[in-house]
């Protein structure tokens, strides 16, 4: 009998996700395993499989529609199994479902065109009724972005903007204009920024943060990155020594490698970082899996290939998840210190402030040496501040003997 096939749970907690394309044409049968279907989430791409073979009878939902989780999808049929009233099938099956679904025309004909948007995009121009085939974007593929819509002249009501008519001057010119004229702009939230909002909420309630300053002297750091970069290709960052630096530290104190659960603190045989990365729709942290494994060679590859993913949108969701802590890097902004919030369920997060040359002292003399502040914020729960201190002295130690990190 067919059977309803319904937006999956394809990330912790979420309520809605995005039908980005259909892999399966309508009508089209499909093996077990087969992506059906490619779905966004607020931060990753993920590929919906089949659990069974079967055929799509009918598609329920257009490509780009922003579904509730557990609400249909398509109807779907068994492999062997003859449906020769598709209509009827659908009623049946939708005879438990709230009738605000609505089944939508077939997009499988050779006449329909694909357009690729992010979801930001594709929300706004439901909003402003514009059309997406007429604005050309400038993401991968095409792909529509919020700014393509501004860059086609798209004003706040998804109209080009007309300068508004002159007012009268009914009153001495240097009269202060009232609060309530002042000019603004409401830009709606994408969904990315509303799930990133939540969840740091959510930390900041539960979590009890405390915090940990450090202050490293980071020459050597610095000659070590430029001896590594020397005559190479693949380019070293300071975060990503820095990266390595927080896996060690997490090796010399491993009772900083853990999470809170509700009935136990979990501790890690391996060390996973999540590493911020500022895309134009918000913040995310991709997770770095094994990292006290890996060489410094493949930390700046794998962290390189995460903030370029990051930003197109095309990072899955098994890669936003896990890890024990975050490093967040502001130093490329000048930023010479700041605390972050924890990204739950991680217990630490390590914020980098900037490496600036400033006084410091020599053997009782006065010189010039580059500086670092860090500061870690931590979950107390599972976490007391002996052991935060432990960590931090360890890790401060590593970037001032920078050697021992690559051990």
């Amino acid at each position: 009998m067919p059977e309803l096939l319904r937006m999956p749970e394809v990330a912790a907690g979420a309520t809605s996700a995005v039908l980005s394309s259909w892999s399966v044409p309508e009508g089209s049968a499909f093996p077990v395993r087969a992506v059906i279907a490619v779905i966004e989430t607020d931060k990753a791409i993920v590929d919906f499989e089949a659990e069974s073979a079967g055929v799509i009878l009918r598609r329920l939902v257009s490509e780009g529609a922003d579904v509730p989780i557990g609400d249909p999808i398509a109807l779907v049929a068994g492999p062997d199994e003859a449906v020769h009233d598709i209509d009827a099938a659908l009623a049946t099956a939708l005879g438990h479902v709230a009738p605000a679904v609505v089944a939508t025309p077939s997009t499988s004909g050779s006449g329909s065109t694909r357009i690729f948007a992010s979801p930001l995009a594709r929300m706004l121009a439901r909003e402003r009724g514009i059309d997406l085939s007429t604005v050309v974007g400038t993401g991968p593929n095409g792909r529509v972005r919020q700014r393509d819509l501004s860059k086609a002249g798209i004003g706040a009501q998804g109209q080009a903007p007309t300068s508004p008519p002159v007012p009268l001057l009914t009153s001495p010119p240097t009269q202060a204009v009232p609060a309530e004229a002042t000019p603004f702009t409401d830009v709606p939230h994408s969904r990315l920024r509303k799930a990133v909002a939540a969840r740091l909420q959510q930390s900041k309630q539960e979590a009890p943060h405390f915090y940990l300053r450090g202050t490293a002297r980071v020459d050597r750091l610095l000659a070590l990155r430029a001896e590594l970069n020397a005559g190479e290709d693949s380019r070293v960052s300071i975060n990503d020594l820095v990266i390595k630096a927080v896996a060690r530290a997490h090796r010399l104190v491993p009772a900083v490698n853990v999470i809170w659960m509700g009935d136990a603190i979990r501790q890690f045989a391996e060390v996973d970082i999540a590493v911020a990365v500022a895309t134009e729709h918000g913040l995310v942290t991709p997770v770095l899996r094994g990292v006290d494994a890996l060489s410094i060679a493949q930390v700046a590859i794998a962290t390189k290939d995460f903030a370029d993913r990051a930003r197109a949108g095309t990072l899955r969701q098994h890669e936003l998840e896990g890890g024990s802590t975050s490093v967040t890097n502001l130093g490329m902004f000048g930023t010479e210190e700041f605390a972050a919030i924890i990204n739950p369920p991680q217990s630490t997060i390590l914020a980098v402030g900037a490496a600036r040359p400033e006084p410091v002292v020599d053997d009782g003399m006065v010189a010039v040496g580059t500086l670092m502040r860090v500061t870690l914020s931590v979950d107390h729960r599972p976490i007391d501040g002996a052991s935060a201190a432990s960590w931090m002295a360890a890790f401060v130690g590593l970037l001032e003997q920078p050697a021992k990190i690559l051990a």
